[in-house]
């Protein structure tokens, strides 16, 4: 199983009043619309992504210095990493295709003061066609999984960074171990997640996400494994990918 979906998935698309296809799923819209009110309730369904926030924001803000730079979170839901990237002093934009999800993050920036984030409801490659190499630093979290063409927002992520500029990428292995903790550990034992939030065959093993990196045009420079122990609810990186990854990337310099 690779994930991708056929022609007949794509048809779909038109449903969100689309005149060319787009890259989503109406099914994970609706899922993700309606859990919005709850992203920024911290013992709520997204509990687990405000607690991994610091962990992967000090490791891209390690690798990619952001205060000052121009930052595209693709894909950014209620904002988590979005709003937390722009008070470290970055100018960021965040997009994704749940309306209601944006609503509740342009409503928390407004109450918290958080100044340099905006929102947008733009898939990644129309803004990609709109705004080519305009970012110095690209995130994409969570959210590859998600939609019917990974290697089609990877492609975008691509060309909208600067050359030089780098992309970050985190999601799912897929595989046994990926199956049993992440899905039936996280959302059916643990109720970590509501049950239904992943499907094994969109998971992504990282020599796929390697491969559409590639033939993006993007080098793969480090790659970190998520663990997380659920008694002490801590959660750290180390170089173990079987299960939740992250990608570091980044686009070729212009030659001088």
């Amino acid at each position: 199983m690779n994930g991708k979906a056929g022609a007949g998935e794509f048809a779909s698309f038109h449903n969100l009043g689309m005149t060319e296809p787009v890259n989503a799923d109406p099914a994970e819209l609706a899922k993700f619309s309606e859990l919005a009110h709850r992203w920024w309730d911290l013992e709520s369904e997204f509990r687990p992504l405000h607690e991994i926030n610091p962990l992967r924001l000090d490791w891209l803000d390690g690798i990619a210095p952001i205060a000052g730079a121009k930052v595209l979170d693709v894909g950014c839901g209620g904002g988590i990493l979005a709003d937390s990237m722009a008070r470290r002093g970055a100018e960021v934009l965040g997009i994704d295709l749940a309306d209601k999800a944006l609503k509740v993050a342009q409503l928390h920036a407004l109450e918290a003061g958080t100044r340099g984030v905006k929102y947008r409801e733009v898939s990644a490659e129309a803004l990609a066609a709109e705004q080519p190499g305009t970012f110095d630093v690209v995130t994409c979290m969570e959210m590859l999984e998600h939609v019917p063409e990974p290697a089609s927002v990877v492609k975008a992520c691509a060309e909208l960074v600067k050359p030089g500029g780098w992309v970050f990428f985190s999601t799912i292995h897929r595989n046994l171990k990926a199956f049993m903790l992440a899905i039936v550990g996280a959302e059916y034992v643990l109720g970590m997640l509501p049950r239904g939030t992943h499907e094994y065959q969109k998971l992504i093993r990282p020599s796929e996400l390697a491969g559409y990196c590639r033939a993006a045009g993007l080098d793969v420079r480090q790659t970190r494994g998520l663990q997380h122990n659920p008694l002490t609810r801590r959660y750290w990186l180390d170089d173990d990918t079987s299960v939740n990854y992250m990608f570091a990337t980044r686009r070729a310099p212009v030659a001088a």
